[in-house]
């Protein structure tokens, strides 16, 4: 029996492995078009930046840790999960001539990452 879960287990994690593989960041548009959706449309975008935040905070520390430069430097200061959409929305406005609708929203996110958190030299 045991045998046969971790062969389910082992194909469920092959399953969503290929699926993540697959899946594209969502775009400019996309989120545009998830805030206007519905009632809830603007709190799953909401919680769509803080994750590509998260998650672009989490590779800048790991290549840090692996000796890499990484994308952007906290260095102590303040970076919270509600300011997500101030700093995306102030991206897109700061350089409203520079994004396209179908660009993804992480490249967004990431640009003004590296923006305001600027490593030292």
């Amino acid at each position: 029996m045991g045998t046969s879960l971790n062969r389910a287990r082992h194909g469920a994690v092959l399953a969503l492995l290929a699926l993540a593989a697959s899946c594209q960041a969502m775009s400019i548009r996309e989120l545009r078009t998830l805030e206007a959706s519905d009632k809830d449309g603007m709190a799953y975008a909401n919680y769509y930046l803080v994750g590509v935040i998260e998650g672009l905070r989490e590779a800048s520390d790991v290549a840090a840790r692996a000796g890499r430069p990484p994308a952007f430097c906290i260095n102590g200061r303040k970076l919270e999960p509600s300011m997500a959409r101030p700093i995306y929305q102030a991206e897109l406005t700061r350089h409203a001539d520079l994004y396209e609708a179908d660009m993804p929203v992480q490249l967004v996110l990431s640009t003004a990452l590296g923006t305001t958190y600027r490593c030292p030299q």
